[in-house]
């Protein structure tokens, strides 16, 4: 049956030529029991841009697929009793969940305000901040990878670890033309752990690594690093804004989301109840 089927499909699916396009389309490429499957049901399983070898192997991978699933369905139906075989009750509630799940998704993407200004992201932090717990050590820092061959690396240690706006200045060009990585993340906060994961550096204490190494240089074979902790919170402590403002907007967003859905399903209940299109006994 197996090379039945494939040259069947073979010649249905790669033979060159448009006539009769219909009724091409209307030859069974495979058959099991009384239930047949046609080429044009494969029209939505292989891409266009497909090569013929690649389209043949989906299309066989696809009739072997729908085979095994008649076969299944033909067992289930033959050894399931009556009662377990009545599944139109559950047909309907999912036919059902699927269509109001459609049309909410409709509504949502017509009229749902995705739009979240910063004040609105600050206003649920401050009267939120207890919910936002750090489960990680964040790090705010400045990182520099440099080659043991680079010059002036006296300067560099010295400029890293300055506060002068000239030097970190200098410290920038510096890096732009020598560094193999230069990155201060934009001044935001970092898991401490996925920045040493990249380090060679291993660290037992975390906390207590933090809060007394503010400055760090490691050499690792011919590569210095340079690290410099400018600010960090604790796991345990509030997490920072600029760190859940993420977070916060999708939780807003959410909200709104639940609100308009809340309301439509009102005015529906609403609109039928003025015009009687109900009763309850």
């Amino acid at each position: 049956m197996r090379y039945l089927i494939t040259a069947m499909m073979l010649a249905a699916l790669l033979s060159g030529g448009c006539q009769n396009q219909q009724n091409k389309n209307k030859k069974p490429i495979a058959k099991i029991h009384d239930k047949y499957l046609y080429l044009s049901d494969l029209n939505d399983v292989i891409p266009d841009q497909k090569s013929k070898q690649d389209s043949t192997m989906i299309a066989k991978n696809y009739i072997n697929d729908w085979i095994k699933k008649q076969l299944l369905l033909k067992k289930a139906e033959k050894n399931l009793d009556q009662q377990s075989k009545d599944i139109q009750q559950q047909i309907e509630n999912y036919r059902a969940s699927l269509l109001i799940y459609r049309y909410q998704q409709q509504l949502i993407d017509q009229k749902l305000d995705t739009t979240v200004n910063p004040q609105e992201i600050k206003s649920y932090y401050q009267q939120n901040t207890s919910n936002f717990t750090l489960d990680q050590n964040l790090v705010r820092v400045l990182y520099i990878k440099l080659s043991e061959n680079s010059p002036n690396m006296d300067r560099v240690r010295r400029w890293y670890k300055s506060n002068d706006s000239e030097d970190r200045a200098r410290l920038k060009d510096y890096c732009y033309q020598y560094a193999e990585k230069f990155d201060d993340f934009n001044n935001k906060w970092v898991e401490f752990s996925g920045l040493i994961n990249n380090l060679p550096l291993q660290v037992d204490d975390p906390e207590h690594f933090i809060k007394n190494r503010k400055y760090v240089e490691i050499k690792d074979n011919s590569v210095y690093h340079f690290l410099r902790i400018h600010d960090y919170k604790l796991k345990g402590s509030e997490a920072p804004l600029n760190y859940v403002k993420e977070r916060i907007r999708s939780i807003i967003i959410n909200k709104r989301k639940h609100q308009l859905l809340e309301k439509m399903e009102n005015d529906i209940y609403n609109e039928a109840l003025n015009h009687n299109e109900f009763v309850i006994y």
